[in-house]
């Protein structure tokens, strides 16, 4: 592996492992960072899968405690059952339109203009809600009712389209229906593991025959790099967010998108 390989390995799997879980499209920086740097993973779709698998496993080991509680307590009644209730109705809407409508996004919409776009209007959109977003009266994710659940997991669909986070839309849903910051973080980060599970797994059965594990060791330095940065970026939103808020994302996304634009008009 020469050093352009393993400098483009390691750019990759740092923006993934950055973006994955905050709202500002893990999709879209990762077409946009392909754009700019030309990266040629290998064959197949291994590298983009490993890499999202290593952001996965920093979630899971950063909530161990949490899923491990929901794990062995949600056949009781009680808080659990209704945690995992929630996950399952959130979980549904994205499982169903991702199986029909994958193929069909897939080949219409991953391009660099629709990414910009997205990131443009959803930043808007973060900002615009989190002005006048309603006064959370939901500080728990066993608190929230079945339609909520539902909501975000419409809401979570939206990520099909590049460029529009699927924590954004999640975070952003959230918090229409009243959950606090702190509460819809950690909803949106659960709630990715089942969804990046099931997507990772529907990905690699379409893409049984290109698969090509020949380039291990790009693959070894995405997935690591990925798992390495995430393990921080998300407990270090975990930490801030009820205090920062997401403004400062949306104007991330708004500046990145235009000047994305202005530089895919220009170049």
């Amino acid at each position: 592996m020469d050093l352009g390989t393993l400098l483009s390995a390691l750019a990759m799997g740092v923006v993934e492992g950055a973006t994955e879980f905050l709202p500002i499209s893990s999709t879209g920086h990762l077409i946009l960072l392909a754009e700019l740097i030309g990266f040629q993973g290998p064959p197949g779709k291994s590298f983009e899968i490993s890499i999202q698998l290593g952001a996965i496993l920093a979630v899971v080991v950063l909530f161990r405690a949490t899923l491990w509680r929901l794990a062995t307590g949600f056949w009781r009644p009680g808080a659990d059952r209704y945690y995992v209730q929630n996950l399952a109705l959130a979980f549904l809407p994205a499982a169903v339109l991702g199986a029909t409508l994958h193929a069909t996004i897939t080949g219409l919409l991953f391009d660099p203009y629709v990414v910009c776009a997205a990131l443009i209007l959803g930043g808007i959109a973060i900002i615009a809600i989190e002005r006048w977003r309603p006064t959370p009266s939901i500080h728990s994710v066993p608190q929230m009712g079945p339609l909520a659940a539902l909501l975000i997991g419409f809401g979570q669909a939206l990520a099909m389209i590049p460029g529009t986070s699927r924590s954004g839309a999640t975070i952003i849903t959230a918090l229409l229906v009243g959950t606090d910051r702190r509460t819809a973080a950690e909803f949106s980060f659960i709630l990715a593991i089942p969804t990046m599970v099931a997507a990772t797994a529907y990905s690699l059965y379409k893409a049984r025959a290109e698969l090509d594990l020949s380039a291990l060791g790009q693959i070894g330095i995405g997935f690591t790099t990925a798992f390495l940065v995430a393990l921080v970026v998300v407990n270090w939103l975990m930490t801030v967010i009820a205090r920062i808020g997401f403004t400062p994302f949306g104007w991330y996304r708004i500046a990145l998108g235009t000047a994305m634009l202005v530089f895919l008009i220009l170049r």
